[in-house]
């Protein structure tokens, strides 16, 4: 048995169980973690969906998203039946009363077998739509009255504007506390990006050189080769800039450009996240067109395979205006990166898929060395990749023998 004893008893009610954020990443990061011994012995994945599905149906379903993108590939047998033992299946409407009530008497009777109150953890991997409902449903069906043990998640985007993000909030707040809630940006899960800070600030090599004196620019890039896929509904009412640039690529400009945290406490951390937020300069309507591009991929050929347009993809409007290319040149008004680009680009149906931070170096002040000696020499650059392959490169120059 994989499970560890020791751990606080958690029920995990996963709203939206049955989409593509739960086949392709929630449910495997779970597995995983079984897998790594880091889920409790009492623990139960209560998947709550629209669709007519028993448990097992549901178990194999997930089972396909685990065999395709867990990170330790296809599952093994005798751990899948064991993990599945733990998956469960509620059809519910998310605006019915019925469906916080059955989920109220799962979540009792598990308490009742285990003789113990569990945490309860309510992930909300819904289209963005949903939220309000949700929530507003949760507080008032008494589901997370316990404020100790009772934790709501909600994925990105958090509004589609400032307007819509304050009042969804706050809603939010009208209904748990503040200590209650996780906005979870899933990149931020990535191991190379959990080491940005680590390379910047626990090694004294870099951090005197991190600023506008010795630092071009910097590229944050995000590409993939898939396209929409089957969330037409979900990236029309969003598109390249919501779904990545606000919140992903926003996060990792904060991560490159923050201030030295006093320590690693949440609180102190996001402040000096704030800040850049703050710093990062308004764009004026008129020049819109000078720092930001958009584009939509048509119908083509990736690795040799025809491919849809974007208009093409189901559930998606013939005449959409969505981009979903998107890049961005922003800059940070402050002491250590006053007049340095920092350009953001992200796409679909692109050439390959990676996703890397590009820290570009201003060249040298003068070059001593002949022509012959240094051809080909560049500015030093470091490079952090995120995905597919994680590392830190550092590209220096040497004399050619």
């Amino acid at each position: 048995m994989k499970t560890s004893p020791s751990k606080t008893p958690t029920i995990l009610v996963l709203l939206g169980g049955t989409g593509d954020l739960a086949w392709r990443k929630i449910v495997p990061a779970l597995y995983n973690l079984w897998l790594d011994n880091c889920i409790p012995k009492h623990f139960s994945l209560i998947s709550i969906g629209r669709r007519d599905l028993t448990d097992q149906q549901l178990q194999k379903h997930l089972k396909e998203g685990l065999d395709n993108f867990s990170r330790r590939g296809k599952t093994k047998p005798a751990d899948w039946k064991q993990f599945s033992k733990f998956i469960s299946y509620l059809q519910g409407e998310f605006s019915l009363v019925s469906t916080y009530q059955a989920i109220g008497e799962r979540i009792a009777a598990l308490e009742q077998t285990w003789k113990v109150a569990a945490n309860r953890i309510f992930y909300m991997a819904v289209p963005p739509n949903d939220f309000e409902e949700i929530i507003k449903s949760l507080g008032k069906s008494g589901l997370a009255a316990d404020k100790t043990k009772s934790r709501i998640v909600i994925e990105k985007p958090f509004g589609h504007d400032s307007k819509s993000a304050k009042h969804l909030n706050t809603i939010l707040h009208s209904m748990f506390d503040e200590s209650q809630a996780y906005r979870i940006d899933h990149y931020l899960g990535k191991e190379t990006v959990q080491n940005i800070l680590a390379f910047r600030f626990a090694n004294a090599l870099f951090e005197p050189t991190w600023n506008r004196n010795y630092i071009d620019n910097v590229q944050i890039t995000v590409m993939e080769e898939l396209g929409v896929e089957n969330r037409g509904n979900y990236y029309e009412t969003a598109g390249a800039l919501r779904d990545m640039i606000q919140n992903h690529l926003l996060q990792l400009v904060c991560l490159i450009a923050m201030e030295p945290p006093v320590s690693f406490q949440a609180d102190e951390v996001r402040n000096k996240k704030v800040d850049i937020l703050n710093a990062i300069r308004k764009i004026k309507p008129a020049e819109v067109d000078k720092v930001a591009v958009r584009g939509q991929y048509g119908t083509g050929k990736i690795a040799a395979k025809k491919v849809k347009g974007y208009r093409q993809e189901p559930d998606v409007n013939k005449n959409s205006q969505v981009e979903t290319f998107a890049a961005l040149r922003v800059f940070i008004d402050n002491w250590r990166w006053q007049d340095v680009p920092f350009y953001l680009r992200s796409g679909k149906r692109m050439d390959e898929s990676i996703c890397t931070i590009t820290i570009q170096f201003k060249p040298v002040p003068h070059k001593s060395f002949p022509p012959d000696a240094a051809d080909g020499w560049k500015p030093n650059v470091i490079l952090l990749k995120i995905q597919p392959q994680m590392g830190i490169n550092i590209c220096f120059q040497a004399k050619e023998p």
